[in-house]
């Protein structure tokens, strides 16, 4: 089920985004939170409050990896200006996108696991079985770490959904 994670999304017009929106998360994990109080108030500026179950969902687990596995053991982020983490929502016409970016270059790992009343492991199991798809890229240039992110396919307004 859960196939190779080093993929880049999907082709997306990057001039077609009609919504942005990202906030800097620090590293505690209160701000998880923060991330779910960001995407609560962004799908609903963007009219879009029906897909928030599903979206925070996905938004909790990818910014608790980032927080658990992306950040150095050590914090040798502390001395940055800018938090380590960040979240990123972006619209497209039918598609919504859910991008969390940490330091770390190590690629997301998908726990095997039948205990789904375990308290962890479950993370990108979940944002697999929410999300339309899912995947991961590092990041170039004078930006390091990865962006982990989350697809979600919206209906086409004013027409019924043709299953895209």
């Amino acid at each position: 089920m859960l196939e190779p994670l080093r993929q880049g999304l999907p082709p997306l017009d990057p001039a077609a985004v009609s919504d942005a929106a990202s906030c800097a998360l620090p590293a505690r994990y209160e701000a998880v939170g923060e991330a779910r109080r960001f995407t609560r108030g962004t799908l609903d500026q963007w009219d879009m409050s029906e897909r928030f179950d599903d979206v925070c969902l996905v938004v909790s687990e990818l910014v608790t990896n980032a927080l658990r596995h992306g950040l150095p053991a050590n914090d040798a982020c502390a001395g940055r200006r800018e938090p380590p983490v960040r979240l990123h929502l972006m619209r497209w016409t039918e598609r919504l996108v859910c991008a969390v970016r940490d330091p770390s270059h190590d690629s997301p790992v998908a726990r095997e696991t039948d205990d789904f009343s375990a308290e962890s492991g479950r993370g990108l199991f979940l944002v697999d079985s929410f999300s339309d798809s899912w995947g991961w890229h590092p990041l170039a240039g004078a930006l390091s770490g990865k962006v982990v992110w989350a697809l979600f396919r919206l209906p086409r307004t004013g027409s019924p959904s043709n299953g895209e």
